[in-house]
């Protein structure tokens, strides 16, 4: 006897141009459910299967389109984070204003289109997992953490050069910006137990206070030298 599926496909086909964009959204679809499971299990505890009935296909139809976990983690990476720095690099280039405001539009864009999604999960996931999946962790490095550095580099090197920053060791006080994010990151899908209850954290005001407080450091002081 046919199945219900088959006579709704026999009688209701499914418009060739409506198969097609079904098709072209299942990538999509897939990584979405991927990084859904990835930031509430872990990569280790996450099995493809799992993605597959989220996503609504088969797991044969994963492997399709990524023929492994490992793959989709990857996938995932470049989708959320590694591939948005063509964006943020334009942006960089296209800044007019100072650098120290461009230092603070940098950290609250970053919060705006990252920590506030769930893709900052990956970083807390990499963190907690990375020494156990050596491969991933170098491509997390490679798409994440050396562009975000390079483009740090460049702001700061920026300041450096208009004058607005004081002279300092770049690689070291990049850190003094990324800090502050991780530490948010790890706030946001730690169950926040690395605060205390009485003073909640409000984030867009904790990132106002580190950006003063890395800019007292950086900026230029009148009668100081550059």
């Amino acid at each position: 006897m046919p199945s219900p599926r088959s006579l709704v496909d026999k009688f209701c086909p499914l418009p060739s141009s409506k198969r097609a964009r079904r098709k072209e959204a299942r990538p999509g679809e897939l990584l979405a459910a991927a990084l859904d499971l990835f930031v509430e299990k872990g990569f280790a505890a996450t099995r493809s299967e799992e993605v597959a009935v989220r996503a609504g296909v088969s797991k044969g139809t994963l492997f399709l389109y990524f023929p492994s976990k490992e793959e989709l983690f990857k996938a995932v990476v470049v989708e959320n984070l590694g591939g948005r720095f063509t964006e943020w690099n334009a942006e960089f280039e296209a800044f007019e204003g100072t650098t120290a405001d461009m230092l603070r539009y940098c950290m609250n864009v970053w919060w705006e289109r990252v920590g506030l999604t769930k893709a900052s999960g990956l970083t807390k996931l990499m963190m907690s997992e990375g020494g156990n999946f050596p491969e991933l962790a170098e491509f997390y490095r490679q798409q994440v953490v050396r562009p975000g550095h390079d483009l740090l580099r460049r702001i700061l090197q920026r300041g450096i050069d208009r004058g607005e920053f004081v002279q300092m060791d770049i690689d070291h006080a990049i850190y003094s910006v990324v800090a502050p994010m991780v530490f948010l990151m790890l706030w946001k899908h730690s169950a926040m137990v690395c605060v205390d209850g009485v003073s909640p954290l409000d984030p867009e005001k904790f990132i106002a206070t580190q950006c003063d407080t890395v800019l007292n450091g950086l900026c230029v002081r009148p009668g100081s030298p550059a």
